[in-house]
């Protein structure tokens, strides 16, 4: 008889403990999916640990002072987490103050995901030599025969195309049958491998330094251009053939097609790629890929930092500083902090290159607590021209407020030289803002407290918090007006101007509503390569790590929208769209020019960034943070709590916050009130100091009080938030 300790599938914190269960199957080990009985109800749980006891039920049971269940069954046939993976979930669990099961979840693909939700396995046909008998074949046959002999085994859609003629003959003689096998990944065959290029004698520096670097973690400030993949794939070939294996990791899906094709064409079938963009059985193929070690390098989003690796010997963490490498539901877990844990147990560097690292990270580099690394040139040696362009003043002389006349007489220049334009506008849909011309009134989400956007191309009004989608309303519902006032522009209106401006010119859009189907993200980074269209127009996802040679004009409108965010990053994240974007203009033998477009130029943000000055920006920003105590001076938890009853949650965030109180040694800010989502209300207590495990230790007290009285509120913590709008 085996006792079992069992994380229940409910990612909650008022559920974060192991429950206890019997099983008679000697199979059951650490890591495996269990069904169990839980409360009435037929759950999956993760088995957390195993032990062999001598008695029987009746006295376990009188011993421990509660009835113990059996497990009902077991879903696995081995272990699905290695020891590394399961020590990291407790470890992720502890220092993101979540719940445990919730950390698993997000390690695991959805086909293993312990959760009821978990989908069945793709299995396929297969066929094999039954037995071998004496018997009279045609030559097709022993065609056929002699093949499958040679393969041991063949997929059961091959077989017939192959041998469409004798296949199902030798099946009725009872020589072949078939099989169900598991669905595997097909790996691509035969691709073209290309050399590696010769490093510029910077890049050789800066891959010398790396190596050298005796920190574990090593920052590579190179401005864009500057030639940061190519020692990225140098230094990986160095560690794929001493034997181990390499994970390189992009923030977006957007940069997912481009990295991949230049890592395939060094490595070509050793490659597997994890994102967010396949679809289930996929990710699942591209697991098990890794976790037989068929491939040695790994290139995905965020998630794949979790992959199976027995011995990793290089991570590489590209754009470090994108705020996409957070994740922003339970786990709140950021991916570089997960990156140096990984590192820490196989022993291997870890390069996070950027031309725009985080404050954060510098500071780091300030402390040598990481290594420094910079490439200060282009490969080209030719940084674009930037200008930046008063939108106000423009729209004083009667000039449209989406493109001025300067960017105008840009685009029709690059245009007539038959150049390419990137047009950049982080605001998607037609209208962020459907007013009332009448009294004003303004449409907003019936779930939400924010304004519901207008999306012309599907003459409909969606809510960008939640994703409910209405018809436009005929009249206003607070005084029966026709008359409605789209108020702002986003990517939609934005390519309208330009239709309309400059007729015949062809564009592409990329926003969250055009790349919402599969692979739609390489199709239209493709078909702009291809030249199919003279301007790419999209949100931040177009602003980093794209490279096309023929684009000479980078147009950032509304340069300066993120500055009236109230978050105190506002100013940070600005800066690295700006210089980001700029980077795409330029990246070959064609000088690059860039216009920003802002309604308040004198900014120091706009500045800095237009003379890509990024240790001017980070000593002017790093000042303020100093003077307002905010990080990376300090250390910062966010605790969002929510409920349907706002006056339930004013209460519970009060006590909630006062229980943080009885410490002296940090700073309690709020409860404050934060918009409604999904009808359920919000208010968050943030708590500020300088010792992270104090705050930590503070939370963690908090939260238990929090369980034990059983509140009703759902509770959301936050270490170490990168957003706080």
């Amino acid at each position: 008889m085996k006792l079992a300790q069992i994380w229940i599938e409910h990612a909650s914190l008022k559920l974060n403990q192991t429950y206890t269960y019997l099983c008679e199957d000697d199979r059951l080990k650490q890591g495996m999916r269990v069904f169990v009985n839980f409360n009435g109800r037929r759950l999956v749980g993760f088995v957390e640990s195993v032990e062999n006891v001598c008695e029987d039920i009746s006295s376990l049971s009188a011993r421990l002072g509660f009835n113990v269940k059996k497990i009902e069954s077991i879903l696995d046939q081995e272990s699905l987490l290695t020891d590394e993976l399961h020590e990291l979930a407790l470890w992720m669990a502890e220092e993101t103050i979540s719940p445990v099961i919730s950390c698993f979840q997000a390690m695991l693909p959805n086909k293993i995901k312990p959760s009821s939700s978990h989908q069945k396995i793709k299995m396929e046909r297969w066929v094999r030599l039954k037995e071998v008998k004496d018997v009279k074949l045609t030559v097709k046959q022993k065609e056929a025969f002699e093949a499958l002999k040679a393969q041991h085994e063949m997929r059961l859609q091959q077989w017939r195309v192959n041998y469409k003629s004798v296949s199902k003959k030798l099946e009725e003689m009872n020589l072949v049958e078939q099989f169900e096998k598991e669905a595997v990944y097909c790996k691509e065959q035969n691709l073209i491998l290309k050399e590696d290029l010769q490093l510029t004698p910077e890049q050789k520096r800066a891959k010398l330094e790396i190596e050298q670097c005796t920190q574990q973690v090593v920052l590579l400030h190179g401005v864009t251009g500057s030639g940061k993949t190519e020692i990225y794939l140098q230094m990986a070939r160095e560690v794929i053939e001493s034997g181990r294996q390499v994970l390189i990791l992009v923030p977006e899906i957007s940069l997912t097609p481009q990295m991949v094709k230049r890592v395939k064409e060094r490595f070509g079938s050793e490659v597997a790629i994890y994102h967010s963009g396949l679809n289930h059985q996929e990710k699942y193929e591209q697991y098990q890929l890794i976790r037989h070690h068929q491939v040695s390098v790994v290139v995905g989003t965020r998630s794949a930092v979790f992959m199976p690796f027995d011995d990793l010997g290089l991570i590489v963490m590209d754009e470090e500083h994108d705020q996409s490498y957070k994740q922003d539901s339970m786990p709140q877990y950021h991916c570089r902090d997960v990156c140096l844990k990984r590192a820490q147990y196989h022993k291997c560097k870890v390069i996070l290159g950027s031309a725009t690292p985080s404050l954060d990270s510098y500071a780091r580099t300030v402390k040598k607590v990481y290594g420094l690394v910079t490439l200060s040139e282009r490969i080209n040696h030719s940084l674009p021209k930037v200008t930046c362009v008063s939108t106000k003043e423009a729209m004083k002389k009667g000039q449209s407020y989406m493109i001025t006349d300067v960017l105008k007489e840009k685009i029709i220049e690059r245009w007539s030289k038959k150049e390419q334009v990137i047009l950049l506008l982080n605001r998607r849909g037609y209208s962020p803002v459907m007013k009332c011309a009448d009294c004003g009134e303004v449409l907003m989400c019936p779930h939400c407290d924010v304004a519901l956007s207008y999306h012309k191309e599907d003459h409909c009004l969606k809510c960008h918090v939640c994703g409910t989608i209405q018809p436009v309303f005929r009249h206003c519902p607070a005084c029966h007006s026709s008359h409605w006032m789209p108020m702002g522009f986003g990517t939609q209106k934005l390519e309208e101007e330009v239709h309309h401006m400059f007729p015949g010119i062809k564009t592409i859009r990329m926003d969250a509503d055009t790349t919402s189907y599969k692979n739609a993200h390489q199709k239209l980074l493709d078909a702009f390569g291809r030249k199919e269209a003279d301007v790419l127009i999209g949100t931040q996802m177009i602003a980093k790590g794209l490279d096309f040679p023929d684009v000479t004009l980078v147009g950032v409108v509304n340069a300066d929208a993120g500055l009236n965010h109230t978050d105190f990053r506002s100013v940070e994240t600005t800066f690295h769209l700006i210089v980001q974007a700029s980077g795409r203009s330029g990246r070959s033998e064609k000088q690059g020019e860039v216009i920003l477009q802002a309604f308040d130029p004198s900014h120091y943000v706009l500045k800095t960034g237009a003379a890509n000055d990024y240790l001017s920006f980070f000593q002017k920003e790093m000042e303020y943070r100093r003077l307002s105590s905010n990080p990376p001076y300090t250390y910062l938890i966010s605790v969002v709590l929510s409920d349907a009853n706002q006056q339930h949650l004013v209460s519970e965030s009060q006590r909630f916050a006062q229980w943080l109180r009885n410490s002296s040694e940090f700073k309690v800010l709020g409860p404050s009130e934060l918009y409604r989502i999904q009808n359920r209300y919000r208010m968050r207590v943030l708590i500020k100091g300088k010792n992270l495990t104090q705050l930590k230790d503070a939370v963690h007290y908090a939260v238990a009080l929090h369980r034990k009285h059983q509140l009703r509120s759902g509770l959301s913590v936050d270490v170490n938030p990168l957003r706080l709008d």
